[in-house]
Parts: C-alpha cells; sequence; structure tokens
C-alpha cells in the first residue's frame, strides 16, 4: 500500500508558503484538541496535535512543520491554559522529533507508504519518550502515550496514509 504519486514540499524559511501552512497547522492544532477533550482522556487517546505535524511535516517539509511544532503547544497553553506549561515543553520537544523526522523521511524516500508512516511514528515516540526523561526524569507519559494513547498512533499512520492517499488523487 504506497501512496508514490502524493506531490511532496519542502518549504524555506524565506517561502512566504512555510508560514501559511505553519499558520494552517496551528490553527488545527487548536480546533482539533477541543474536539479531542470533550472524551474523557481524548487529548492522550488521540494524540491530535501529533497527527497534524506528522500529515503537515510530511507533505509540506519539516521547516513548516517544526515551527508548528514550537508555536502549537504554545499557542494552546496561552490561549486555553492548556497544555500545563511543563507539558507544553514536553510536547515541544516530543512535536519537533516528530516534525524532522517526517520532513527527513518525505525528503528522502519521496514516498508515503504505511511502513515508512509507521517507522516515522515509531521512532518518533522513542526519541520523545527519551526527551521527556531528560525533560521531566519520568517515564510516566510517554508509557501512558503508549498505553492509552495506541489510538491516536495509529492515527497518525492510517489518517496521514489516508490524507496523503487522498491528497494524491486530487
Amino acid at each position: 500500500m504506497e501512496t508514490n504519486a502524493v506531490r511532496l514540499y519542502a518549504f524555506g524559511y524565506t517561502d512566504w508558503k512555510t508560514y501559511l501552512w505553519t499558520a494552517v497547522f496551528i490553527v488545527c492544532n487548536m480546533l482539533l484538541p477541543q474536539l479531542a477533550h470533550l472524551i474523557p482522556q481524548g487529548g492522550i487517546i488521540f494524540a491530535p496535535l501529533s497527527f497534524v505535524i506528522l500529515a503537515g511535516s510530511y507533505k509540506f517539509g519539516w521547516k513548516a512543520g517544526l515551527l508548528a511544532a514550537v508555536l502549537s503547544p504554545v499557542v494552546n497553553h496561552l490561549v486555553f491554559g492548556m497544555p500545563e506549561w511543563a507539558m507544553a515543553q514536553v510536547m515541544v520537544v516530543k512535536l519537533s522529533v516528530l516534525a524532522l523526522l517526517a520532513g527527513w523521511a518525505a525528503l528522502r524516500f519521496q514516498k508515503a507508504n504505511l511502513l515508512l508512516l509507521a517507522a516515522v511514528v515509531m521512532a518518533s515516540f522513542l526519541l520523545g519518550a527519551v526527551g521527556e526523561v531528560v525533560l521531566t526524569g519520568k517515564m510516566a507519559g510517554s508509557v501512558a502515550d503508549l498505553t492509552i494513547g495506541w489510538p491516536g498512533l495509529l492515527l497518525q499512520v492510517f489518517g496521514t496514509y489516508a490524507l496523503l492517499h487522498y491528497l494524491a488523487r486530487k
């Protein structure tokens, strides 16, 4: 199951499209968590920010994804008070790792398939867990991300694949 026809971009920091897509990702990352939080523990279960960062970084490059990864938790914290500041910092690290890996994989392989997306998600999860331990001294959040948040990990892989496949057909 492969999507080779999807057009992948890697906009630079001097390209206005980088900032346009970053703004779109931030808006999505403000709206989707509000929907996810209608379900108890919905943010942990579905990881909506991670889905947007993965899909966006893969499609539009690591630079737009990295900007959104850094700004989304901060903007959400400032506007909604969620996540709390300590968690926002952890999320910045985890989402930044995801943005960098997704952008690199898209640039390196120039295709999207389920195995590649799963590898990006799992590598990001593992590196993000290390980052969380360094920042907090605890592994509990990453354990919860895996035990409670496995639907979100699946959503990242299958949802991104479906979105990229849909965009390839347009």
